[in-house]
């Protein structure tokens, strides 16, 4: 391998994997002076060799031209594209197994850049609930001010009820409206009920004949990607990620993604042009630096996650834990986690005895679980849904949504998961005044 090659995907015919393409994948050290890792591109303009040249940046920018054979778009401007940006792109997409992937400066721009992109005045969005607080203010608040309609069903729902809530949202449209998109985060936040992706695909190609034809299925995967879900696999279109979380990994990066085939990106990416809602460079030099340990990571965390839950499940202060990896293999949400799921993820939430008293005191006693909001760190950290995260929504639908005032989310990180057990086990305890 020479010091200019940068895209080698296969050796041998062994096809490198994504752990191994993070170290390298999409950069070029001989335009770097030979650094091994990329630097820092804190520029906010770039120079044309000439006029024409420019000239031709822009015309591909704002797609005013079909690109010539080899052609790749040009150095215009970091709201526009930046080296840093470009290569954090490329290496996302490789996990993803998608033909392209933009970043953003958090997981709400790529969330609602996405819907701005896709729903206008008179159409609906179908989606699962329950949803991460802020995508759910987005749809509850401030897409119906625009014009635009959201119908939700419960993630676990049967294919009856996603079918009854399809029929609804249609209704909803009528003549003059169109289903937008469906919208699915899977598992759900805070519950971890999961949604059928293969069913949601289907639906919407049973869309396929509206206005402007087949409405997109867009996923927020960040509980369980890259690593552990994959659904353009499952024939979704785009796939959308609170970077922040286990991507950055270290609770230091605030960013997002959406990434799918380029057709369907092409509306997403021109959105965030003009709203100027793209990822900066150093943050993209940060997670770059998170991605070749994403896969170390992930791993370390998903294993202490498993171990914390089965002690949890096993306290008397424990009322109830939902974790995936509990999942009755014989239900449909077993079933559904066999096809679907790779690994249960360490995001999980569960229930305690003395309701919202007793969750608090819970929080309260943890030494060395964080309390904090977030999750996907090294660190682990706990909250309390109802009271922060969704606190927004209506009493009667948080109970409704399973969102119940006794309910603990987590996010084990990396300690040894022995200690994170033993500080468990000691706030319940002061929980329960033993």
């Amino acid at each position: 391998m020479t010091w200019l090659d940068r895209n080698v995907t296969e050796l041998g015919g062994q096809k490198l994997h994504p752990e191994t393409l993070m170290m390298g994948f999409g950069y070029f050290p001989g335009l770097s002076e030979g650094a091994v890792k990329c630097p820092l591109f804190q520029t906010s303009t770039f120079v044309f060799r000439s006029a024409l040249e420019g000239k031709k940046f822009f015309e591909l920018a704002y797609g005013l031209r079909t690109p010539d054979q080899g052609e790749q778009p040009g150095l215009i401007y970091s709201r526009i594209n930046n080296p840093n940006l470009e290569i954090l792109q490329d290496r996302l997409a490789v996990w993803e197994g998608a033909e392209q992937a933009l970043a953003f400066s958090s997981g709400m721009s790529a969330i609602s850049s996405a819907m701005f992109a896709f729903a206008r005045p008179g159409d609906v969005v179908l989606h699962s609930t329950p949803l991460y607080g802020g995508t759910d203010y987005l749809f509850e608040r401030i897409l119906p001010s625009f014009g635009v309609k959201c119908v939700g069903f419960h993630a676990g729902a049967d294919e009856a009820t996603v079918r009854a809530a399809l029929a609804t949202a249609r209704a909803e449209a009528g003549t003059a409206g169109r289903i937008a998109c469906l919208y699915v985060e899977t598992p759900a936040n805070p519950t971890n009920a999961l949604v059928d992706l293969a069913l949601c695909a289907r639906i919407a190609d049973e869309c396929a004949g509206q206005r402007d034809g087949r409405p997109p299925v867009i996923v927020d995967n960040t509980f369980l990607g890259p690593l552990w879900q994959r659904p353009l696999d499952h024939g979704c279109d785009l796939v959308v990620y609170s970077l922040t979380k286990y991507v950055g990994g270290h609770s230091d990066v605030v960013a997002g993604a959406c990434l799918g085939r380029k057709e369907v990106m092409a509306p997403v990416q021109v959105m965030r042009t003009i709203l100027g809602t793209m990822c900066d460079p150093h943050t993209a030099w940060l997670l770059m630096r998170s991605l070749e340990t994403l896969e170390l990571r992930f791993t370390r965390s998903v294993d202490n996650a498993r171990r914390v839950a089965e002690a949890l499940a096993a306290h008397p202060q424990v009322l109830q834990v939902h974790y995936l990896g509990f999942l009755d293999p014989q239900s449909a949400q077993g079933q559904l986690y066999a096809r679907q799921c790779l690994a249960p993820g360490s995001t999980f939430s569960f229930r305690v005895k003395g309701g919202e008293a007793g969750a608090f005191k819970v929080l309260d006693s943890l030494k060395l679980v964080k309390l904090a909001v977030s999750l996907g760190g090294t660190e682990s950290l706990a909250s309390h849904p109802s009271a922060m995260t969704h606190s927004d929504i209506e009493p009667a639908r948080k109970l409704e949504l399973g969102i119940t005032d006794d309910l603990i989310r987590v996010s084990i990180g990396i300690e040894h998961p022995d200690d994170l057990i033993a500080d468990f086990r000691q706030a319940l305890a002061a929980a329960a005044g033993t």
